[in-house]
């Protein structure tokens, strides 16, 4: 055999062998669903595309494949009842589903502060929560946590729902707020980031200001808990990875991110700015990442309570625990 011939059938037989590694090492991976409440091209949920994209759910023997559900609520009945191991809400869900029997816990809350804000259009004259009465509001959906911080902040100035128009419209409730067709928003970051980019001079109140709800929770039914802890550390550890890289590194993240969801290619900066946006409102807060604090959940459920969205309080220790997060 000629020289190049030799050679062309060592290069081959070790791209063989390193086919045959990857393809082994994939086969290895235990595969597992995590459920969303929405889309997972939407940057609310870039922790965990990053994780999958920079290879630390591989790193924990773990194929992640996410499947979006039908909003949190589905989202906590599937994992309740057994049809994906994870899922995706905020750290107000157990407290409703709790009470309809969903037995699901939070085992991590990805911040230490509200992942709702309310965003109000500076030319609108509004200034302040109080100055809301008679305006127009918008929110997602009636049923979703982000509405409940709403009605929050408004008790909190002396409003009632009564007292505003709210306009629940779905995803795309922003562009109304984009388009100055309202004043106010129930929003998340990236919303907000797209108003301003549409032009709209936009003034931010953090839901904590006023009402301490929850930002993003992972989800977990009390027999995966039970059964499989182990699987249950290693989805977390991972996703608490991606979610370190965003606080300490956007620049970086936002480069990795983009390369996990491509229709972000050439919207660098907007993913940067969503990124900064989510490390200033809502990532903030926390000694430990991902760790729960017990006392503000515990304030959220007598709220949900009194206001009757829940008729009775569960037990704290029915609703989450820590003992997945990574020590310090």
């Amino acid at each position: 055999m000629n020289t190049f011939a030799t050679r062309f059938c060592m290069v081959f037989a070790g791209m063989t062998l390193a086919f045959a590694a990857a393809s082994s090492q994939a086969a290895d991976l235990q595969k597992v669903t995590y459920l969303l409440p929405a889309p997972s091209s939407l940057p609310a949920f870039a922790p965990w595309m990053l994780a999958k994209q920079r290879g630390y759910y591989a790193a924990e023997g773990l194929d992640v494949n996410f499947i979006t559900a039908k909003g949190g609520a589905d989202v906590a009945k599937q994992v309740g009842a057994g049809n994906a191991p994870f899922g995706g809400g905020v750290g107000d869900t157990p407290i409703i589903v709790r009470a309809n029997g969903i037995p699901i816990k939070e085992v991590a809350v990805l911040g230490g502060s509200s992942f709702m804000h309310l965003a109000i259009d500076k030319d609108s004259g509004v200034q302040s929560v109080a100055q809301l009465k008679g305006k127009t509001i918008g929110a997602m959906s009636y049923s979703d946590t982000t509405y409940y911080a709403l009605l929050g902040m408004l008790k909190a100035n002396g409003l009632g729902k009564s007292d505003v128009d709210i306009q629940a419209t779905g995803p795309s409730v922003w562009k109304l707020f984009a388009d100055k067709k309202i004043p106010a928003l129930a929003s998340i970051p990236e919303w907000t980031i797209n108003a301003e980019l549409a032009g709209v001079k936009v003034d931010i109140i953090p839901a904590d200001k006023y009402f301490k709800s929850m930002a993003q929770a992972i989800l977990v039914s009390d027999k995966t808990i039970k059964e499989n802890p182990a699987l249950v550390r290693g989805f977390v550890h991972a996703t608490l990875k991606g979610l370190r890289d965003i606080v300490q590194d956007p620049a970086s993240a936002a480069a990795d991110y983009i390369k996990a969801i491509p229709a972000y290619q050439g919207k660098e900066d907007y993913v940067l700015r969503v990124f900064k946006l989510y490390n200033k409102l809502v990532y903030t807060g926390q000694s430990r990442l991902g760790e729960i604090d017990a006392k503000r959940l515990g304030a959220l459920q007598d709220f949900y309570v009194k206001e009757g969205i829940v008729p009775k309080a569960a037990p704290l220790n029915d609703l989450y625990t820590n003992e997945f997060i990574p020590a310090k």
